[in-house]
């Protein structure tokens, strides 16, 4: 297994209640084939650049362990969520 970090930002409006739900799916399929080592949400930080009208996003950092796989289903989903304006997730060196 390899380890990751991917780095999500919500919309800044979001229900606390809907994010936390977001998260823990993101969760699970890291939890399916792999492991978290750490959760870090730093909550709503000023954007470098306005994104969709935004001026402000909800960062939240997980390090796991996982397949590629994992990654590739990870990738997909924050695609096709309307509330994650962006992400990204990196491998870290060994």
């Amino acid at each position: 297994m390899r380890k990751y970090e991917a780095v999500l930002i919500f919309v800044p409006d979001m229900e606390e209640e809907k994010r936390n739900q977001l998260l823990e799916r993101f969760k699970g399929i890291i939890e399916g084939e792999g492991s978290i080592l750490k959760v870090d949400e730093w909550g709503i930080r000023k954007l470098a650049y306005e994104i969709n009208d935004y001026i402000e996003g909800y960062y939240i950092i997980i390090n796991f362990e996982s397949t590629p796989e994992v990654v590739k289903e990870m990738d997909r989903i924050a695609k096709i969520s309307d509330d994650i304006m962006r992400h990204m997730i990196i491998k870290e060196d060994e």
